[in-house]
C-alpha cells in the first residue's frame, strides 16, 4: 500500500505517521506537510531513516502540487489530518483556516477523485476531524455520531464545512471514504500553545498559568497515542462511508486539570505540594468559548473493539515525564530553532 498522511509532522499526525511506519513494514508511508509553526520533522527523527518513509514538504491548499505527487507517488489511500487546529488562531485570523481547513480538503477530495476515478473502490479516503463541529454540551448528555451539527468558532465551522465536503464526495461521485471525531488530545510532541503543554512549561520555568475565566470549562482528553491507535483500526477495519467517534471517556474541569497537573509537576520536581498551584491566573475568557464536550465512544468499542489503553492520571504522567525528559525539543519548540530542522536534514541532502 502507498499511503499519504498529511499534516504528519504534527502533534497528532506524527504519532499516526510513527505507528504506520512502524507497525506496517509492507506499507510505503508518504507525509505531507507544509511545516507551519505546528508542524516539526524532530518528532519524527527517530523514524526519518526507514526505507518505508517518505517526507513530502508541500501546502494542501497548492492544487498542482497535489497534482503532481498524485501522479507520481500513485497514492492508493490518504489520511488527511493536515488543519489548522487552535481555536484561540482561528478567532484572530479566520481566513486561514478556511484557507486550510475547506479549500485544502476540497483539492485533497478533487484530485484524490481524479486519480482514483478507474477503480474508486480499492482506495480510501479517511478524513480526521473534531468533536468541536457539534458545537457545546450543557451539564448533561454526549456527542455521539448524530449529534447535529453546531460549531460556534471559526475553526470548528471551517473543520464542520471540510466534513460536509468529505460526505459530498461520497454521495456524489461514491467516492470511498470514512471519517472521524475526535476529544481533545494530549501527550508528548504537543506544540505548547495548548493547555497541557503550556502549563508544563509554566510551570517548570515557574511562570503565570492562565486558565480562561473561572476554569468551568469542560473537556473529554484522550491520550494521542490511543488515538493514533483508533485510526489505525478505523482505517483498516471501519465500514466505507461511516463516521467513529473517539474520546477518553474521561471529562475534567480546565480548573481541576490543571489543579492535578500542578500537583503532579511539584512531585516530579521535588516542589512541595501546593506550590505549583500559586501559579494559577485567571484570565479573560475566550470568545464563544464553549462549556463543555464529551464523546460517546460506543459504537467505536462495540463495532471495532478499540478502548484507551490508559487512565487520564498514567497518561498525564507519562506526558510530564516526556517534557521533563526531552527538554532540549521544548527549548527547540519554544524558542523556534525547530524550524531549522528541515534545511539541516533535507535540503542539504
Amino acid at each position: 500500500m502507498k499511503l499519504l498522511i498529511t499534516g504528519g509532522a504534527g502533534f497528532i499526525g506524527s504519532h499516526v505517521v510513527r505507528l504506520f511506519v512502524t507497525r506496517y513494514p509492507n506499507y510505503q508511508i508518504y507525509n505531507l506537510d507544509k511545516l507551519t509553526y505546528a508542524g516539526n520533522l524532530e518528532n519524527l527523527s527517530d523514524i526519518e531513516s526507514k526505507d518505508n518513509y517518505t517526507f513530502l514538504k508541500g501546502d494542501i491548499t497548492d492544487a498542482a502540487y497535489l497534482e503532481e505527487i498524485f501522479a507520481n507517488y500513485k497514492f492508493d489511500s490518504v489520511i488527511h489530518l493536515a488543519a489548522e487546529s487552535h481555536v484561540d488562531r482561528s478567532i484572530t485570523d479566520p481566513l486561514a483556516f478556511v484557507q486550510t481547513n475547506v479549500i485544502g480538503t476540497v483539492n485533497l477530495l478533487h484530485t484524490a477523485k481524479k486519480h482514483w476515478a478507474d477503480d474508486l473502490e480499492k482506495h480510501l479516503f479517511y478524513h480526521i476531524s473534531t468533536d468541536e463541529v457539534y458545537g457545546s454540551l450543557g451539564e448533561d448528555g454526549l456527542f455521539t455520531e448524530e449529534t447535529p451539527y453546531d460549531p460556534r468558532s471559526p475553526y470548528s465551522a471551517s473543520k464542520a464545512s471540510s466534513d460536509h465536503f468529505v460526505r459530498a464526495w461520497y454521495h456524489t461521485y461514491g467516492l470511498p471514504i470514512k471519517i472521524s471525531n475526535c476529544s481533545n488530545n494530549y501527550g508528548p510532541n504537543h506544540f505548547p500553545e495548548k493547555l497541557i503543554p503550556l502549563a508544563i512549561n509554566n510551570i517548570k520555568n515557574e511562570r503565570p498559568v492562565p486558565v480562561y475565566g473561572k476554569g468551568e470549562n469542560v473537556r473529554d482528553w484522550l491520550y494521542v497515542l490511543d488515538h493514533a491507535r483508533a485510526i489505525d483500526v478505523i482505517f483498516h477495519e471501519g465500514k466505507v462511508g461511516d463516521t467513529y467517534n473517539i474520546g477518553g471517556i474521561n471529562e475534567w474541569k480546565n480548573l481541576d486539570l490543571i489543579e492535578l497537573l500542578c500537583d503532579v509537576m511539584d512531585e516530579k520536581l521535588g516542589r512541595l505540594k501546593g506550590h505549583s498551584r500559586t501559579l494559577i491566573t485567571f484570565v479573560k475568557d475566550r470568545a464563544g468559548h464553549d462549556l463543555r464536550y464529551a464523546i460517546d465512544s460506543s459504537k467505536l468499542v462495540n463495532e471495532l473493539g478499540w478502548k484507551p489503553s490508559v487512565t487520564f492520571e498514567e497518561g498525564l504522567s507519562k506526558t510530564v515525564d516526556w517534557y521533563l525528559q526531552n527538554t532540549e525539543w521544548l527549548e527547540h519548540v519554544t524558542s523556534g530553532n525547530y524550524q531549522h530542522y528541515y534545511q539541516e536534514q533535507y535540503e542539504r541532502r
